[in-house]
């Protein structure tokens, strides 16, 4: 199987291509900084420009005549009072984790056309149903991304081409150091600071992403996907149901108590 993976550099991504590349797939790592490994070969890529999308993808049919999975990983969080952040940082956020994304499918779809078969996983986040605190942004770009994926299910249906968000909880990788932090004004500076240390100790104490990377693979193994899979801790996936469920006062306090807003 010829797998492509976005950001791979590290974490998740490069979690997901040393296991593919294990198994014995022909796994390649997209991502702005190139990686040794021996289980998967690295290309420098900017998902966010198409040229640089394109270039990757000739690369990769060159010596490929398929291309059978994309698992769209790369992404970045932001982290700040919605008051508080620019419109630059909300572009940025959402050009690369909805346009990014985007770009990609776009650049894999003629081929998966041509094959009448392949597999998108579009990486997601428990967060994105339902607006988190001081992480408005990431959720809503996810979010974004999962209506996103829901349209294409129908627009690619014809083809035999399956896709679907894959919505993860807590991961134990380095995403805080990579996080965006907007400004913090004044008002909000305590409550933040301790939203943000919980949220900081929630990844600490995440699930190994090897276990992401056993989950997709047996995701791989059903024939017909559905939109949407959840991956995480209990707590965390049983907001989801909650959301749908329980009145919004009711469930905004419950929230609030979880994320120690009081």
């Amino acid at each position: 199987m010829t797998i492509i993976i976005t950001g791979s550099s590290a974490g998740i991504g490069f979690a997901l291509a040393e296991y593919f590349g294990k198994k014995g797939h022909q796994v390649f790592g997209l991502s702005r900084t190139l990686v040794q490994s021996k289980f998967f070969t690295s290309i420098s890529t900017d998902i966010i420009k198409k040229d640089s999308i394109d270039s990757a993808i000739s690369e990769i049919l060159k010596n490929n005549s398929t291309i059978d999975l994309l698992i769209n990983n790369a992404g970045m969080g932001i982290v700040g009072p919605v008051e508080d952040t620019s419109q630059e940082d909300i572009l940025n956020i959402f050009n690369l984790n909805l346009a990014g994304s985007v770009m990609m499918m776009s650049a894999v779809l003629p081929k998966m056309r041509e094959q009448k078969n392949g597999k998108i996983i579009n990486i997601s986040s428990i967060g994105s149903e339902m607006g988190l605190p001081f992480r408005g942004f990431y959720s809503a770009s996810k979010s974004a991304l999962d209506k996103v994926t829901e349209a294409i299910r129908y627009e690619i249906s014809l083809w035999n081409i399956e896709v679907c968000s894959l919505h993860l909880g807590d991961i134990k990788t380095n995403i805080a150091e990579n996080r965006l932090k907007t400004n913090v004004s004044e008002p909000y500076k305590n409550i933040f600071e301790k939203v943000y240390s919980l949220m900081n100790s929630h990844v600490e104490n995440g699930i190994e992403p090897t276990e992401v990377a056993t989950y997709i693979e047996k995701l791989l193994s059903e024939k017909k996907w559905k939109a949407h899979y959840y991956f995480g801790k209990f707590g965390q996936r049983i907001g989801v149901p909650l959301k749908w469920i329980l009145p919004q006062n009711f469930y905004e306090k419950l929230m609030r108590n979880y994320n120690k807003i009081d």
